[in-house]
C-alpha cells in the first residue's frame, strides 16, 4: 500500500473537492475509534446509483434548451462524471406527474388492451430517457406502477383503492405491452416492481393501490413471472417496493417457492424502520438481491442544499446492509418541488428554476458525488468495522468498495464535530481528519 491515497472532501464551502493526498504508515497503536478495513471479506456486488426520472423530472428537464440541458445530462450521467446508472421510471402516473393517467384509460374495462397507448410518454419522458441512455449506455432502468388503470380496481379510480384479483390476467398483458412498446421506442426496461408501496393507499389523495401479500405472491408466481418467461423477456421482477418495517412480508413472499422462482430481489424504501431489515432478509435468503429504490430531499427544509453528511450517512447504512443499488426519488424538480398531483413535499436531486433555468444542487447530490463518481458497477463491498466509536449510533459511518479495476474506495460520513479517525488495513494505518458535518472519499490503488 505504498501508493498515495487520493482524497475528496465536502464540508462548509467545499463540494467534492480534491484535497491533499494521504500516506499509509505502519501501525504503531490501534486507536480506540479505528475503522478496520478487511478487503478479503467480500459482501454484495454493486449495480449502481441513480434517481427517479418521473413524469415531473422529465418535464422539468425537457423545459431546458438543448444547450442548457446537455451539460447537466453529461454531469449527471456521463461515466467520467457522476455516472448515474440505476434510474427509476413510472408505469403511468405517480404523485410526481403533471396529470393522473394510465396507459389504458377509459370508462369501460379493456382486458385485451385494445386502447393501450404510451402516447403520453412520447412527449418528454421517452426523449429524456433516450438522452440519458445515450450519455450513459449502461443505464439500468427499472419501472414501477403507482396504480393500475382505474377500471382494474373496485373503486374505478387510480387514486387510492386496492387491487382486484380478477384483473390479474389483464394487468399481466398491461405490463407486457408496456415493456414491448418502451423497447420499440429504444428504451428497454431492465426490471419492474409489481407496485410502488404495496401497503400504502394514501387515503385516495394520489395514484396508489393496496396489494395484499397473498395477491403479490399470486400475481408473480402465476401471472407476471410465467408471462415474462414465456415472452423471453429478460426483465427482472422486484417485490415489496416499500419500507424497511415490512421486512416480514418480504420474507413471507420469498418463502413461497413459486414466487421465489421469479423474484430477483426486494425493492426497499427508507421512510419507516431501519436498514438492518435488509440484512434480516438477506440472511434468510442470501441468493436474492436488495435494491434501495426511493428516498429524497425536501425542498422546504433549510438544509436542502447542505445535508450531505446526513445523506452520506444514510447511504453508508444502506450499503452496509446488502443493498446493491441506491436510487433517489425525483432527479429534478422546480423551485417549488413541483410539478406534482400528490400531497407530499419533495425536492429533486437537482432543482431547476422554472423561470431562470438556474440549477441548484441538493445536499443529496453532493453525497451521491462521493459514491457514484468513484464506485463502478461490479464493485464489491468489503467489510469495514469500527473498533470503538464508529459503529451503529456513532456520528461517523463508513463503507468500503473494491472496483473491478482493483482500486479501493472508502466513503466516510461525519455528522458530528470535527474528529480524527484511523483506518487500519493489515499492518498499515491512515490518519484521517474529518471536519464537522463532512463527507470524505478515499481512493487508492
Amino acid at each position: 500500500m505504498a501508493s498515495p491515497v487520493k482524497v475528496w472532501t465536502t464540508f462548509r464551502d467545499r463540494r467534492h473537492a480534491p484535497s491533499e493526498p494521504l500516506g499509509w504508515k505502519p501501525v504503531q497503536q490501534v486507536a480506540a475509534n479505528a475503522i478496520l478495513l478487511d478487503p478479503a471479506t467480500i459482501r454484495q456486488e454493486m449495480l449502481g446509483f441513480g434517481a427517479a426520472m418521473t413524469d415531473a423530472s422529465c418535464f422539468v428537464l425537457s423545459q431546458l434548451t438543448e444547450s442548457e440541458r446537455a451539460p447537466l445530462m453529461q454531469d449527471l450521467f456521463a461515466p467520467d462524471a457522476m455516472g448515474l446508472n440505476v434510474c427509476r421510471t413510472c408505469i403511468g402516473a405517480s404523485d410526481y406527474s403533471r396529470t393522473v393517467y394510465s396507459f389504458d384509460d377509459g370508462p369501460e374495462p379493456d382486458p385485451e388492451m385494445r386502447r393501450f397507448s404510451i402516447e403520453h410518454d412520447k412527449a418528454y419522458i421517452l426523449p429524456m430517457l433516450r438522452e440519458a441512455r445515450k450519455v450513459n449506455p449502461d443505464l439500468f432502468l427499472f419501472s414501477s406502477p403507482w396504480s393500475p388503470p382505474g377500471w382494474m380496481k373496485p373503486n374505478n379510480s387510480m387514486l387510492g383503492g386496492a387491487m382486484r384479483k380478477l384483473s390479474f390476467p389483464a394487468y399481466t398483458r398491461y405490463f407486457l405491452r408496456f415493456l414491448e412498446e418502451y423497447k420499440a421506442q429504444g428504451v428497454p426496461i431492465d426490471a419492474v416492481t409489481v407496485q410502488n408501496e404495496t401497503d400504502a393507499e394514501q387515503e385516495g389523495r394520489m395514484p396508489a393501490c393496496l396489494w395484499s401479500q397473498e395477491q403479490e405472491i399470486e400475481f408473480v408466481k402465476s401471472y407476471l413471472g410465467p408471462a415474462l418467461r414465456k415472452a423471453g423477456a429478460p426483465t427482472k421482477i422486484w417485490v415489496l417496493d416499500h419500507n424497511y418495517n415490512l421486512w416480514g412480508r418480504a420474507i413471507d413472499e420469498l418463502s413461497d417457492a413459486g414466487a421465489y422462482e421469479y423474484i430477483d430481489g426486494i425493492a426497499w424504501h427508507g421512510y419507516v424502520g431501519e436498514p438492518s431489515a435488509m440484512t434480516r432478509v438477506h440472511d434468510a435468503f442470501p441468493q436474492k438481491s436488495a435494491y434501495w429504490t426511493e428516498g429524497g430531499p425536501d425542498i422546504n427544509q433549510p438544509d436542502y442544499a447542505t445535508d450531505w453528511a446526513k445523506w452520506a450517512d444514510t447511504f453508508n447504512g444502506i450499503v452496509g446492509n446488502w443493498a446493491r443499488s441506491i436510487t433517489s426519488w425525483n432527479l429534478a424538480l422546480d423551485e417549488q418541488g413541483r410539478p406534482n398531483v400528490g400531497p407530499f413535499s419533495c425536492g429533486g436531486v437537482v432543482t431547476i428554476d422554472s423561470k431562470t433555468h438556474k440549477i441548484r444542487y441538493s445536499g443529496q447530490y453532493w453525497a451521491f458525488a462521493h459514491f457514484a463518481r468513484h464506485v463502478r458497477r461490479g464493485a464489491k463491498v468489503f467489510a469495514t468495522d469500527g473498533v470503538g466509536g464508529t459503529g451503529k449510533g456513532s456520528e461517523v459511518t463508513h463503507a468500503g468498495f473494491r472496483n473491478p479495476g482493483g482500486s479501493f474506495v472508502v466513503v466516510l460520513a461525519n455528522r458530528g464535530a470535527e474528529t480524527l479517525v484511523q483506518l487500519v488495513q493489515g499492518s498499515q494505518a491512515l490518519d484521517v481528519d474529518l471536519p464537522a458535518e463532512s463527507v470524505l472519499t478515499l481512493e487508492w490503488a
